[in-house]
């Protein structure tokens, strides 16, 4: 009797675990302007500045849906630029190397979650992830909930959503980031925290408009705040974006 009960507590307690990270997930949505809304961006555009090793320079963001994301950056009179496809990825980052270097597949892998532009925890049943509410954390002050992600491919993600606005105000996971993170493929063991701030509306839609990248162990190059005054989704994408030039 007291077996059967235990268990029946268990299961219960799973089940509410798993009601109370999908109804964070559903807010969180649901303040970004609903699923709706999300699922109907196939591309995206962002631009800003980003100060990158104490010099302020131009850097260009370009999404398609399940397909591009490509990274560009203005610096010392040349343009590198991060790029991911859903078949490769190359990085140019012009005081590296004279020329594109094409990255191995397992570093891919771990780069294609950056095809997403809704991200990975809108529809991650559909797309293959595991959610787990870790509990409540503080951050700068304001209450936050902490959720756990494991993608498809088995890369863990933390989430921080804020409980009271329900926006996404960080993520962390080792290595990753725009950049890299600590390793040249962004394969690494380093931590690679990403806060996000600033949000205001575009077509209904909230996005954060400074974006912060702290690289644990990293280069200087992963490291750094941007901060986007133009966001502009839905726009044609053009094809040479995806070549690595």
């Amino acid at each position: 009797m007291i077996f059967g009960l235990l268990v029946m507590l268990l299961v219960a307690a799973q089940f509410a675990t798993g009601q109370s990270v999908d109804d964070v997930i559903n807010k969180y949505i649901d303040a970004r302007g609903g699923k709706d809304k999300l699922d109907s961006i196939k591309s995206i555009y962002m631009e800003g500045t980003r100060d990158m090793m104490g010099n302020e320079i131009t850097i260009r963001i370009t999404k398609e849906q399940n397909k591009l994301s490509r990274t560009e950056f203005d610096m010392g009179g040349s343009t590198g630029f991060v790029l991911v496809t859903n078949k490769d990825a190359w990085t140019y980052i012009p005081m590296r190397s004279p020329d594109p270097v094409k990255l191995p597949d397992d570093a891919v892998a771990g780069m294609q979650i950056e095809l997403d532009i809704a991200g990975p925890l809108v529809d991650y049943i559909a797309k293959g992830n595991k959610v787990e509410l870790i509990g409540k954390d503080t951050l700068d002050g304001n209450e936050n909930y902490k959720i756990k992600l494991t993608t498809a491919t088995g890369k863990d993600i933390f989430f921080w959503i804020d409980s009271k606005t329900y926006f996404l105000t960080q993520t962390s996971q080792k290595g990753g980031g725009m950049f890299g993170g600590g390793r040249k493929n962004g394969n690494g063991d380093n931590e690679t925290t990403v806060v996000y701030k600033d949000y205001s509306a575009v077509d209904g839609i909230q996005f954060p408009h400074t974006i912060e990248t702290k690289a644990a162990g990293g280069n200087g190059v992963g490291g750094g705040a941007a901060t986007f005054d133009k966001i502009e989704i839905n726009q044609p994408v053009d094809p040479k974006l995806y070549k690595p030039q």
